[in-house]
């Protein structure tokens, strides 16, 4: 089984724009700039992983008015020299021996506030107020948490692919036996697919068994999945560098009234949450939706989560489905809508889609079924 050919990839002129795009929005947020170190961040915007993340620093400086700089240690700017992006911008190198905290400051209004990656090493940015005493700095997810958030055409075939790719793994699961193994050989068999169906990366796969699957992180364990267990499947990662994340809630033989009734209810809840995605809505909307139906139905204490969480270069990301959170769903976002309920000592039940944005409503990104599935 395939999941279709590989989406293009991005061009230099596709992270020229991003980086336009970025120092515009720092610019209109009020900072001086942004800072960017290895991580997510720096793939979106120029297309470069180093090979190894150490000490020496390598940190995008994105300023208004002004070419991005990528400051890199000199043993690394050949391979710095070949990302896509990298026509895109100036390399400043350095080397050892060298302040590379001097090197960056020349490029930085010192008494500027910039954004900086959240992920950034405090060795790093300690460096940089030492030799900046009069810069302040502020978590980029904090001062541009919409930045990856809305993803153009591209991005929106790769996260799909990638959905699809989770989906098709979810149908081979089902087929294999459940009863008489350990959650941990399931979760063995869901990393194997997830890789067949052409994820470079796993970042997680969760199989909660009976009481374990009240634990909605239990990932997996050495408990024997029994019959007349519910099982919580939810697994995804990285396919063509965009995330995949899936969530299906199988049971090990007939299921008893109990545990098809709450089955019943989150999968309600689940689109009622789909159902509530359109342009304008807040994101607290969806998790209002959502949330409502299992309230009603008297189980409100058990759903102890947020709905639903922004998904691209990596598995979690801005924005967030949440009560309080009024910011405005745009065409082009990207989120999981995953309710559920978690009786301690029992069983749990999440069922989980990526969902996208569209000009007049939603499309959801996954698309196995979400009525009760009966393994063996």
């Amino acid at each position: 089984m395939t999941t279709g050919s590989t989406p293009a990839r991005f061009t230099a002129a596709d992270y020229r724009a991003r980086m336009e795009r970025a120092a515009r929005s720092a610019a209109d947020a009020g900072l001086a700039g942004l800072l960017v170190a290895p991580g997510p961040d720096l793939v979106w915007l120029t297309g470069y992983t180093p090979t190894a993340v150490t000490e020496r620093l390598t940190l995008l400086v994105l300023t208004p008015g002004q070419d991005p700089v990528l400051v890199v240690p000199t043993l690394e700017a050949p391979d710095a020299e070949h990302a896509v992006g990298a026509s895109a911008l100036t390399l400043r190198d350095w080397t050892d021996g060298t302040d590379p905290y001097a090197v960056t400051a020349g490029l930085l209004d010192g008494r500027g506030r910039f954004g900086i990656s959240d992920n950034t090493w405090a060795l790093h940015l300690l460096g940089l107020q030492r030799a900046l005493p009069d810069t302040s700095y502020a978590a980029l997810t904090d001062a541009l948490p919409m930045l990856r958030a809305v993803k153009d055409a591209a991005e929106l075939e790769l996260l799909a692919a990638a959905g699809a790719a989770a989906d098709a793994a979810f149908e081979e699961i089902r087929k294999v036996p459940f009863a008489g193994r350990r959650e941990s050989d399931v979760g063995d068999d869901l990393a194997g697919l997830l890789r067949r169906f052409g994820h470079e990366q796993v970042d997680f796969t969760i199989v909660g068994s009976g009481p374990n699957g009240a634990n909605p992180h239990h990932e997996v364990g050495d408990r024997v999945i029994r019959r007349g267990d519910m099982v919580v499947l939810d697994f995804g990662g990285l396919m063509d560098g965009y995330g995949s994340d899936t969530t299906r809630t199988v049971h090990v033989g007939e299921p008893g009234e109990e545990e098809r009734r709450v089955h019943d209810i989150v999968r309600e809840a689940q689109e009622q949450g789909c159902q509530a995605v359109r342009p304008g809505a807040a994101c607290q909307d969806v998790d209002r939706a959502a949330r409502a139906v299992i309230t009603d139905a008297g189980y409100g204490e058990y759903f102890i989560h947020r709905t639903g969480h922004g998904i691209g270069v990596t598995t979690h990301e801005p924005p967030y489905m949440i009560e309080g959170e009024e910011q405005p769903l745009v065409p082009g976002m990207c989120f999981s809508v995953e309710p559920g309920i978690y009786l301690p000592g029992r069983f749990g039940v999440r069922i989980e889609d990526i969902v996208t944005v569209t000009e007049d409503g939603v499309r959801r990104l996954n698309n196995t079924t979400r009525e009760m599935v009966i393994v063996d």
